[in-house]
C-alpha cells in the first residue's frame, strides 16, 4: 500500500532492460466523467507503442457460445423477483428499486444472483457511477494521439450458465450486499474515487465492490477472474518485447491482489517499481 509521489493517480513501472510498460492503477467504480490530473498520462502517451486497457467490464459476445441464450432464458421469469422474497427483504428490495425509478417487472427473474447483479447495475447507473471510466477517456485520448489500443473481449456465455447454477444461498448473499450498498448511498464510493485521483492507493481500495462479489459467486467466475489477470499480465509481457514504452490500465484490485497482475509479472522476472519509487 503506497501513496504516489507524482501528482495524480498512482503508477507502477514494469521493465525488461530498457523496455518499459507504465501501469496506471484504475478504480473499479467511479463517478461518471470524474476529473483527474492527466499530465503524467499525457506525457507518457507521447511516443507510446500501445495502450492496454482492462479486460473486465467490457462488451461481451452474448451469442458467441452455444447455449448462452438458453441459460439466459432459464434466468427469466414472468413473476417479479420480489414476490419470492420474505416480507422484510421484499420491503428493502422494493424501497431500493423505487428509489432508483425501476418497475417490479424489470427484475423478472427467479435467480437471486441475477436479480442482485441487475439491481447493482441499475443503482450505479442511477447514482451516476460507472466501471468504464477512466477507461473510456483513455481509449479516446489514445485514439486521438494515434496510439494503438489493445482491449480484449470475453464471451459472457459461461458466466450466464454459471448464474443458472448458483445456489439460492449464494444468490441471496449477493442480494444482501447490493441492498446494503444501495441503502448506504454513493458517498464512500465517491470518496474512494477521489483518493484514487490523488494517488492514495489504500484509501482508493476502500470503495464498494458488491457487484464484483456477486459475479464471483457464480460457478466458474473465479477461474474467469484468474484468466483475465493472466491475460493482462501476458499482454504487458508481450509489450515489453518491443523497444520503447507502452501504457497499461489495470484495475487496482486485480493489479495488487495476491496472484494478481503484478505478482504474475514479478514471477516472470520483470522488474516492478511501485508509485513510491517513481
Amino acid at each position: 500500500m503506497v501513496t504516489a509521489r507524482l501528482p495524480g493517480p498512482a503508477w507502477w513501472r514494469v521493465s525488461k532492460g530498457e523496455n518499459v510498460v507504465y501501469v496506471l492503477g484504475s478504480p473499479s467504480l467511479a463517478p461518471e466523467r470524474m476529473q483527474w490530473d492527466r499530465a503524467i498520462f499525457e506525457r507518457r502517451l507521447q511516443g507510446a507503442n500501445e495502450v492496454i486497457l482492462p479486460y473486465r467490464g467490457l462488451r461481451v459476445k452474448v451469442m458467441g457460445v452455444p447455449g448462452a441464450m438458453v441459460a439466459y432464458m432459464k434466468l427469466k421469469s414472468s413473476k417479479p423477483f420480489e414476490e419470492t422474497l420474505p416480507p422484510e427483504l421484499k420491503a428493502r428490495f422494493v424501497a431500493v428499486r423505487e428509489k432508483i425509478g425501476q418497475p417490479a417487472k424489470r427484475y423478472g427473474t427467479k435467480n437471486a444472483l441475477a436479480a442482485g447483479v441487475l439491481l447493482a447495475g441499475d443503482y450505479r447507473e442511477a447514482s451516476n457511477l460507472t466501471d468504464s471510466d477512466p477507461t473510456k477517456l483513455i481509449r479516446y485520448l489514445a485514439q486521438q494521439a494515434g496510439v494503438k489500443v489493445e482491449q480484449k473481449t470475453y464471451d459472457v456465455g459461461p458466466l450466464l450458465r454459471g448464474m443458472v447454477k448458483t445456489d439460492r444461498a449464494g444468490g441471496m448473499a449477493c442480494l444482501e450486499e447490493v441492498l446494503n450498498e444501495a441503502e448506504a448511498g454513493s458517498a464512500a464510493t465517491r470518496a474512494a474515487a477521489r483518493s484514487w485521483a490523488e494517488g492514495d492507493v489504500r484509501a482508493a481500495l476502500s470503495g464498494e465492490r458488491s457487484y464484483e462479489r456477486c459475479l464471483n459467486a457464480a460457478p466458474g467466475a473465479i477461474a474467469f477472474d484468474a484468466r483475465a489477470k493472466a491475460d493482462q499480465a501476458s499482454a504487458i509481457a508481450k509489450a515489453l518485447e518491443k523497444p520503447g514504452h507502452s501504457i497499461a490500465l489495470v484495475q487496482l484490485r486485480p493489479l495488487l491482489s495476491k496472484g494478481g497482475v503484478l505478482d504474475r509479472l514479478r514471477a516472470q522476472g520483470f522488474e516492478v517499481k511501485t508509485p513510491g519509487d517513481l
